[in-house]
């Protein structure tokens, strides 16, 4: 049985080489594999797998021949802000750009560490403990089981009663990487008890009815709350890096005096912009991505099943966390090395060791290759059809 014991971002680091604390390194991994990026299949990281929609594309090209090139962007963001908080019933003051995700965590993280400790749920994203650092923050993990079934939303684990209050606690919903969807009825509660709550959402837009269980309803009636969204991830742009929080003005006003002048880029900024000013193409899009999720999840965990050893765990988002009856470091890199397929090493996650692997749901194609590949290393019927 796999072994859960807590464990740091490099434990059990293969020799001369470290644990990426992130997927979707197609770059270097093409490099030391020695083969072109567009023969790898990254499941490493978990992105729609569509091409960018047209809309995005035809968006890109007119910014870089005008002036959303040539000139520096809006550094007060304010079109973009009045999109996002329309779409979130929010004013444009409750709204905060991003270079993507990350870059926000690294502001989150500074109110964190003066708040106090931070509880931060294990398994978890390593980030959080990378902004955290960045300002000599402390923190504890909350240990999340390795146990779930498949009926979500689930609620969130009971806090211990002996945990104090007026400290701050980091959520992911959709969590990463379980994939497990919380309630928002079961998250409200510590909006009580905490100093500073800061929720991921970064996945909850590809979740289907995910909406239903976002935290962002509750902004304006808890102050201490932040909600951070990704909008690379959805509209398979990552390499745009467009993320976004929400939460008081106050807050959000001084993480802007904070940063570098600059942090979104002209051409992130027209993007966004054109494609949000666009009536109901959100809505289609998404429909879209999560029609793909509540598609390919079951069909590809179906067949991983067939494979001796795996064990894929319910996942309410577009990657699946696989347990292995056997340390799967060896599987991963023979993945990667004669089939051309990455997968993520889960040892970067604080809570997971060497029987863990985390998949990106693909399209059936990309899914299908996976299969292919599992199945040559492992046996099993998990080529599927």
């Amino acid at each position: 049985m796999a072994s859960g014991a807590v464990n740091g971002p490099a434990a059990d680091a293969p020799p001369g080489r470290a644990i990426e604390p992130h997927g979707g390194n197609l770059v270097a991994a093409a490099r030391r594999l020695g083969r072109p990026p567009g023969d790898l299949l990254d499941a490493s990281a978990s992105l729609v797998p569509f091409a960018p929609p047209a809309a995005a594309r035809v968006a890109l090209i007119r910014a870089a021949l005008g002036s959303p090139l040539r000139a520096y962007p809006d550094r007060h963001w304010q079109q973009l802000r009045t999109l996002l908080g329309d779409l979130h019933g929010l004013p444009p003051s409750w709204v905060l750009p991003g270079n993507g995700a990350a870059e926000l965590f690294t502001w989150a993280a500074r109110d964190g560490a003066a708040a106090g400790l931070s509880l931060v749920p294990a398994p978890g994203f390593a980030d959080y403990d990378r902004a955290l650092a960045c300002w000599g923050g402390s923190s504890r993990p909350y240990p999340l089981s390795l146990r779930w079934d498949g009926a979500f939303p689930h609620p969130f684990p009971a806090l211990a009663t002996q945990v104090p209050p007026g400290q701050v606690l980091w959520l992911t919903n959709p969590h990463n990487p379980t994939g497990q969807l919380w309630s928002r009825a079961s998250l409200e509660p510590l909006l009580e008890r905490f100093a500073l709550v800061i929720c991921d959402e970064a996945f909850l837009p590809l979740v289907p009815d995910g909406e239903a269980q976002s935290l962002v309803p509750l902004l304006q009636c808890y102050p201490n709350l932040v909600v951070v969204r990704s909008l690379t991830k959805l509209l398979s742009v990552a390499g745009l890096r467009l993320g976004y929080a929400l939460g008081g003005p106050a807050r959000l006003a001084r993480w802007a005096r904070w940063r570098d002048p600059w942090p979104l880029n002209g051409l992130a900024l027209a993007v966004a912009e054109d494609l949000l000013r666009r009536p109901g193409w959100l809505p289609r899009w998404s429909a879209r991505v999560q029609a793909w999720v509540g598609r390919e999840g079951p069909w590809l965990a179906d067949r991983l099943r067939a494979c001796p050893g795996l064990t894929p765990l319910p996942s309410a988002a577009n990657f699946l966390l696989v347990r292995g009856e056997q340390s799967l470091t060896g599987l991963g890199d023979r993945l990667a090395r004669r089939h051309g397929v990455l997968v993520r090493d889960c040892r970067s996650f604080r809570g997971l060791d060497e029987h863990w692997l985390r998949l990106g749901l693909q399209d059936r194609r990309g899914n299908r290759r996976l299969l292919r590949a599992f199945s040559r290393e492992l046996g099993g019927g998990a080529a599927g059809s």
